[in-house]
């Protein structure tokens, strides 16, 4: 398979999530991924959960799959010659990804200032570099709700809820991803020779996404609120439940796909009900036409409903969870779970890399390593440490 960054050495620098999961991205795209871990307890995402019991004792799944595609080494950051180390690799390499709070690279001496200048320094927090909430400690949680998202989710009636995964980790993580492209970009295409820093930040990724929220305040006074899974201005659009206790999303909204789902249905008479008859007729009537569909849904089984519907060409599909995503033949044909060798556990199933060069199956990432499995190998290769660097170091628990 293709491997377009290939040759590129990426540092994630990073614990839990955002970080490594921008550099992980890099890295399925062919870079070279070394994680600095500290020498006790490394990356906590190794101690969250779930856990799978083997004879080392409780392994963590979310670390299975985070920590993959990427080496361990180990360097005490808090320790002058730990922060001597890392300077000299990052001056081996492209991209340094981080996601502490502001100012903590400062203090360990391996802020960009201090850094060659040709690295590209992706740097993630929940409110930025700079500005008076900067420096507030904060998660993934805090950046869904300062960022505007968690206010629009959920029904109308009731108390916001937050999105079922790490939204603004993960998403800023693919933001960061891109712009590191870029500067790639500018530093090497166009021969600037300089890197850059990234200012990423949880909250922004989120306020990104908000469509048109904030225009609509700004011109119109409006303050866009919790919806469900209804939109004001569009129906029918809903998860319908369906007989066997599934949940089917139809989308049809736009007048040819609900001419289709009235097809499907066997209810021409709506096209000619003046109340359904147009998107601004059905928009007005919004419950009644969610209703009509709610009814006809909940007389058939889900497969039944996407059968009709598939039929008719209309926009359908079943609320997954993981065992139908892992049984899916469209998931299993486009080979977007594989089997990844995880170095404690074995083989285990686990998404595949995301997006691919068309024509072309994903490898399989390498996995989670084990804290610190790679520290005399980079330190050797890269740093030309010897064995009896690496047992001093070892024994002033550098590494």
């Amino acid at each position: 398979m293709r491997r377009p960054l290939e040759g590129l050495r990426v540092l994630d620098l990073g614990t839990r999530i955002a970080a490594p999961f921008c550099a992980g991205l890099l890295g399925e795209q062919g870079a070279e991924v070394i994680k600095i871990e500290q020498p006790r307890g490394g990356d906590p995402l190794r101690d969250l959960g779930p856990f799978v019991e083997t004879d080392e004792g409780p392994y963590s799944l979310y670390w299975s799959v985070e920590g993959r595609g990427r080496k361990s080494v180990t360097l005490d950051l808090r320790k002058a010659e730990g922060q001597d180390l890392f300077r000299r690799l990052a001056a081996e390499s492209d991209v340094v990804c981080e996601n502490f709070r502001p100012g903590t690279l400062e203090r360990w001496n391996i802020d960009p200032a201090r850094l060659d200048p040709r690295l590209v320094t992706v740097r993630i927090s929940v409110f930025g570099q700079s500005g008076p909430k900067s420096l507030r400690p904060g998660l993934d949680r805090n950046g869904v709700a300062y960022g505007g998202l968690l206010h629009l989710t959920g029904e109308a009636d009731r108390p916001p809820v937050r999105p079922g995964v790490t939204v603004t980790d993960y998403l800023t993580g693919v933001f960061a991803a891109q712009a590191a492209l870029g500067l790639l970009y500018e530093r090497d295409a166009r021969g600037t020779g300089e890197g850059g820093v990234i200012d990423a930040y949880l909250y922004g990724s989120a306020l990104r996404i908000l469509e048109w929220s904030i225009a609509a305040y700004d011109r119109l006074g409006v303050v866009r609120n919790r919806s469900g899974n209804r939109l004001e201005h569009s129906a029918p659009l809903d998860n319908y439940p369906s007989s066997d206790g599934r949940f089917v999303c139809i989308v049809a909204a736009a007048q040819n796909n609900f001419e289709r789902l009235c097809a499907a249905m066997d209810r021409p008479d709506l096209l000619t009900d003046e109340r359904y008859a147009t998107p601004k007729g059905r928009a007005a009537n919004n419950a009644a036409i969610n209703q009509i569909v709610t009814d006809w849904a909940a007389a058939l089984t889900a497969a039944e409903i996407e059968e009709r519907c598939v039929a008719h060409d209309v926009p359908v599909g079943t609320a997954y969870d993981a065992a139908d995503l892992s049984a899916d033949e469209h998931v299993l044909a486009r080979g977007d779970i594989l089997p990844v060798d995880d170095p404690v556990i074995g083989l285990v199933r686990q998404q595949a890399p995301f997006p691919r060069l068309e024509g072309q199956q994903p490898d399989a990432p390498t996995g989670a390593p084990r804290l610190g499995a790679h520290t005399d190998e980079v330190l050797r290769a890269v740093l030309g440490l010897s064995d009896a660097d690496l047992a001093r170091l070892r024994r002033e628990e550098i590494i």
